[in-house]
């Protein structure tokens, strides 16, 4: 399976655990114990896969990127990366506020939070769909590694 392919595939991944995170946060389902165990569950699994999702970026889609002679490939290399950073920061800083605990207490506060954290990954992702791989396509840097 080619990088890009693999790249697809965790980028479904996540936005389909969003689209299941969605669903599951309706404060009625919410009141139910086990539903809450749950979901609080998911949104660590989220977490661990958008944390594994950047890393598998940085190892695989950016280094060849990186050394690349065309400065626009590279530029939007740097630009995703540096992109990184406030997503990273906006989870980290909503893991120690609403999941460390394990209390499953989903106020609307956090309701929000969280829907405002699914909307940052969504947007990342629907930029590297729609500006990142088409270049990397287009580029045939990945088409030409794999041969």
């Amino acid at each position: 399976m080619s990088t890009l392919e693999e790249f697809r595939e965790r980028q479904n991944e996540l936005l389909d655990m969003i689209s299941d995170l969605k669903g599951m946060m309706q404060p009625e389902q919410l009141r139910i114990k086990p539903n809450a165990k749950t979901c609080y569950e998911q949104l660590c699994k989220l977490g661990d896969r958008m944390k594994q999702h950047m890393a598998e970026e940085g190892r695989g889609v950016y280094p060849p990127l990186l050394i690349h002679e065309d400065p626009k490939l590279k530029s939007l290399a740097w630009g995703f990366i540096n992109g990184e950073k406030p997503l990273r920061k906006q989870f980290e800083g909503y893991y120690k506020k609403w999941l460390k605990d394990c209390d499953f207490n989903f106020t609307p506060d956090f309701m929000e939070e969280s829907h405002e954290l699914f909307e940052a990954i969504e947007d990342r992702i629907d930029r590297e769909q729609h500006l990142l791989l088409p270049r990397l396509e287009e580029s045939g840097v990945f088409s030409a590694a794999r041969q």
